[in-house]
């Protein structure tokens, strides 16, 4: 028996890296994937399903939400793990840096859960998991947007945990804020700088997207069912 048998799952930039990972990690535990991202979605997994999408585009997550309720009727799970980076220093950051940012990590979260949210509250059960960062708790330089909507998630987080189960209905949200994992963005970063990245942290080293996606499977399943309005940091002992 799998820890998500007949649950159906909902996870957003699930291509590669952490939202892979976890799509990964719940398809083995026996949930039914919906995977979506803008870009190519590739599982050997029966049961993870890719769905192309954008989640700045509102028209698009409606069409995607009536798709997926048409089909399985219910959503238990919702990972909204969908983000990008553009980096700058404040003084320097363009318009688009700034907006682009908040447009995916927190317009589209937003835009996720207030269809999906509400579904669970009728249906009286559902997890809702925010992806935020260390980032969004301690800041860092050149990230003045990215800090901002990782920070503004929690937030969402702890505002959905009240709103959605106010009425006595059995939804839980909380978040995960990850340190520094190993995905393809720090593939391409300097090895002088990972280590000192690895330094950072009261393990050394850096954390990997499994461990994130463990931490997920914790919070999707029953294992939490006393756990809402929280942010589980998940970075290796970080000193920032």
């Amino acid at each position: 028996m799998g820890r998500l048998d007949n649950k159906v799952a909902v996870i957003t930039g699930g291509a590669k890296g952490i939202g892979q990972a976890i799509a990964i990690a719940f398809a083995k535990e026996g949930a039914t994937v919906i995977a979506a991202d803008m870009g190519d979605l590739e599982y050997t997994e029966k049961n993870v399903f890719g769905y192309k999408l954008n989640v700045t585009d509102v028209p698009g997550v409606q069409m995607f939400y009536d798709d997926v309720v048409a089909k399985y009727g219910k959503v238990d799970i919702l990972v909204n793990n969908a983000g990008i980076t553009r980096d700058a220093m404040t003084r320097k950051m363009t318009d688009d840096q700034w907006n682009a940012v908040i447009d995916v990590n927190l317009k589209g979260v937003f835009n996720m859960t207030r269809l999906f949210g509400p579904l669970m509250e009728t249906n009286q059960y559902g997890s809702i998991i925010n992806i935020s960062s260390v980032v969004g708790l301690f800041g860092n330089i050149g990230q003045a947007n990215y800090a901002a909507t990782k920070a503004g998630v929690i937030g969402l987080t702890m505002t959905w945990a009240k709103e959605f189960a106010r009425k006595g209905a059995n939804v839980r949200v909380n978040a995960i804020a990850p340190g520094y994992i190993m995905t393809d963005i720090l593939k391409t970063v300097p090895q002088e700088l990972l280590d000192s990245f690895a330094k950072m942290t009261m393990l050394g080293r850096l954390g990997q997207p499994e461990e994130i996606a463990d931490a997920a499977v914790f919070l999707a399943s029953k294992e939490s069912s006393y756990i809402t309005g929280q942010t589980l940091n998940v970075n290796g002992g970080m000193r920032l």
